[in-house]
C-alpha cells in the first residue's frame, strides 16, 4: 500500500537514508528539517504518515505532535528519538503519536512500522493512498467496516468516529484502536499485551504502562465519572473490558 509521508529530520544523512528506504517501497516522500515546517506540510498536503524526530530546530517533535492533535489532524506519527527512557516514551504516546522507535535504529525496522501501522490504520477507517495499479477494493468485513456498539458507545471504522449517546467523542488513532477492538467482543477481558499489540505490535522500550495510559485518557471522555468507571472496567490481575453500563445495571436490580 502505497502512501504519502512526510519525514521530519534535521540530521540531513538519517533524512537521506530514511527516504530512500521509503521510497523504494513505492511511498511518495517529503523531507523537511524542522518542527514549523513538518507542521506547514502537514496542514498543506495532508499526508498519511509523519515520521517525526523529536529533537528539531525551531519546534520540537512532541510540541508538534500536541498542536496535530489539538487541531483534529488525525495523520499517523511515528516518532524518532535518541531518548529512550520510559517516560519520555510515554509521553510521546500520551500526546497521540502512533509509534515509537529510539535510535540508532535499522531502516529495514523503520519500513516494517510504517508498513505496519498503514495496514492497521487501513483496517480502522483510514484513508492511506492506494496504489493506482491496485484492484478494486475487496468488500470489507463486517468488522472492520459496519459501525459497532456497546450501550450508548458507538464506533465507526469506516468514518473513523465515536460517539457516547449521539455526542461526538474526539480520540487519538491509539484510543480508536482500543475501543474498537474491545468493541468486537463487549464483555471479553482484554490483556495489556493483548491491547499492546493491537496498538504499537512489540517494542521493547514500550510496557503495560502504555495501556494504562490510553485507558485513563479513554475514561475522561467516554465515562459520566471517570474515577468509577462504569463503561470501561479494570479486571485486577487480567487487564481491561467494555461493557454496557446500562446492561450491567438491569442484570444487578433483584
Amino acid at each position: 500500500m502505497r502512501a504519502n509521508i512526510v519525514i521530519a529530520e534535521d540530521d540531513v544523512k538519517q533524512a537521506e537514508l530514511v527516504r530512500r528506504y521509503l521510497e523504494h517501497e513505492g511511498h511518495t516522500v517529503t523531507v523537511v528539517e524542522d518542527g514549523r515546517a513538518a507542521l506547514d506540510e502537514v496542514r498543506r498536503g495532508e499526508p498519511d504518515l509523519l515520521v517525526l524526530d523529536v529533537m528539531m530546530p525551531r519546534t520540537d517533535g512532541l510540541d508538534v505532535v500536541r498542536i496535530l492533535r489539538a487541531e483534529g489532524r488525525e495523520v499517523l506519527v511515528l516518532m524518532l528519538t535518541a531518548r529512550s527512557t520510559e517516560d519520555d516514551l510515554l509521553l510521546g504516546l500520551d500526546l497521540g503519536a502512533d509509534d515509537y522507535m529510539t535510535k540508532p535504529f535499522s531502516p529495514r525496522e523503520l519500513t516494517a512500522r510504517v508498513r505496519t501501522l498503514l495496514r492497521r490504520n487501513r483496517r480502522s477507517g483510514g484513508q492511506a493512498t492506494a496504489p493506482a495499479t491496485a484492484p478494486a477494493t475487496a468488500p470489507a468485513t463486517a468488522v472492520e467496516d459496519e459501525a459497532l456498539s456497546v450501550g450508548t458507545l458507538r464506533i465507526d471504522p469506516a468514518r473513523h468516529e465515536v460517539s457516547v449517546a449521539g455526542t461526538p467523542v474526539v480520540c487519538t488513532p491509539g484510543e480508536f484502536r482500543i475501543l474498537a477492538a474491545m468493541a468486537t467482543e463487549p464483555d471479553r477481558v482484554f490483556t495489556r499485551q493483548r491491547l499492546l499489540e493491537e496498538l504499537h505490535g512489540f517494542d521493547k522500550y514500550i510496557s503495560d504502562r502504555t495501556v494504562d495510559v490510553h485507558i485513563m485518557h479513554l475514561r475522561k471522555k467516554i465515562e459520566h465519572a471517570p474515577r468509577r468507571p462504569a463503561r470501561l472496567l479494570t479486571v485486577f490481575g487480567v487487564g481491561y473490558k467494555l461493557t454496557d453500563p446500562a446492561k450491567n445495571a438491569r442484570h444487578a436490580q433483584p
